[in-house]
């Protein structure tokens, strides 16, 4: 055997990390089909065990005054006459085939309003999540391991930011920067100034709970012996801190971005409300009300779908940033 053989024989760690992302990716791709089958199948049933009949609000509520023919006529036509059971095999056909119907409210088919409402939604949760990311790395990069009152006083900060709700600092930035010193609109959804106010509303709380973890991995990461090393080699303490602490402080944060994601979608169902913002959250709060079926079963899918999806590529990042992990992943 040659040596240009044997060479070729040699494992290549490269390639062997990339496949071993690739299983853990595919493993979770299964997960998140089982999640959102389950998401469907919840959705389905709890609607169908509200109060109200669906059939009236097809027809406009109750306050449209249909006859008991169109009552019947609208019933046989979207197969409510049959029993739940067999609505619920038709319905699971319909979305393994990647119909998701028509809603009963709009009138429109239901991807044609996801295709509308999904972007400002991601734009919303997007710029939440990096701005949330700035305040963490601005509070506990330039703070911890420091003085201890600045340190206290910073750790207060997260404390407080992590428990105020999304719906009162949403109406206090209204209040004081809409409506009190008119620097931005209080609603629409055009432009950028209508996404700040809504961005940090969102921002906030999700930073004072990322921060919390980050603070205390950086703290111990300062006090490892690479990092006495790296001072001792005479770097600077900004440049300790960014280029050898930080990478490894805020893999717990990263590992928590995939629930983060969660936490701004469903923050932004009250947040899109209180800005009269368009997106995802502001609809299924009304396909809700409405009892419309197919719009929020499809909304929850799409939120169900990118949640799934943020999950596994904060999961695939995770591994990247620390390869260690992979061992045990494989």
């Amino acid at each position: 055997m040659t040596s240009e053989s044997l060479v070729n024989e040699l494992p290549n760690p490269r390639r062997e990390r990339l496949a071993r992302l690739g299983r853990r990716a595919l493993w979770r791709l299964l997960g998140g089909v089982l999640v959102l089958w389950a998401v469907a199948t919840l959705t389905f049933f709890a609607l169908r065990l509200m109060p109200g009949d669906p059939v009236l609000a097809i027809l406009g509520g109750p306050s449209g005054n249909p006859t008991a023919e169109t009552i019947a006529e609208a019933t046989r036509e979207y197969g409510l006459d049959k029993p739940l059971a067999v609505q619920y095999a038709l319905y699971l056909g319909r979305l393994v085939q990647g119909d998701l119907g028509v809603s009963y409210s709009q009138h429109l088919p239901v991807t044609r309003v996801l295709a509308e409402q999904s972007w400002p939604t991601l734009e919303l949760t997007l710029t939440s999540l990096v701005l949330a990311w700035i305040l963490v790395l601005a509070l506990t990069v330039l703070t911890a391991g420091g003085r201890r009152w600045v340190s206290s006083l910073a750790s207060l900060a997260e404390t407080l930011s992590a428990a105020l709700p999304h719906f009162w600092l949403g109406i206090l930035l209204l209040a004081v920067f809409a409506f009190g010193l008119r620097l931005f609109p209080p609603a629409g959804s055009d432009g950028w100034r209508t996404l700040v106010l809504p961005s940090v509303a969102l921002a906030i709380p999700l930073a004072g709970f990322i921060a919390q973890v980050t603070r205390e991995s950086l703290e111990l990461t300062l006090d490892q012996p690479f990092v006495l090393t790296a001072r001792t080699r005479g770097l600077s303490d900004t440049a300790v801190r960014f280029k050898h602490a930080l990478r490894h402080a805020v893999l717990p944060g990263i590992s928590l971005s995939g629930w983060a994601i969660g936490a701004l979608i469903s923050g932004a169902v009250v947040i899109e409300v209180i800005f009269s913002r368009k997106g995802l959250g502001r609809q299924l709060y009304q396909a809700v009300q409405a009892q419309d079926l197919p719009l929020t079963i499809g909304i929850s899918l799409v939120v169900a779908a990118g949640y799934v999806l943020a999950n596994i590529l904060v999961d695939l990042l995770y591994l990247w940033v620390d390869p260690r992990q992979q061992e045990h992943a494989a």
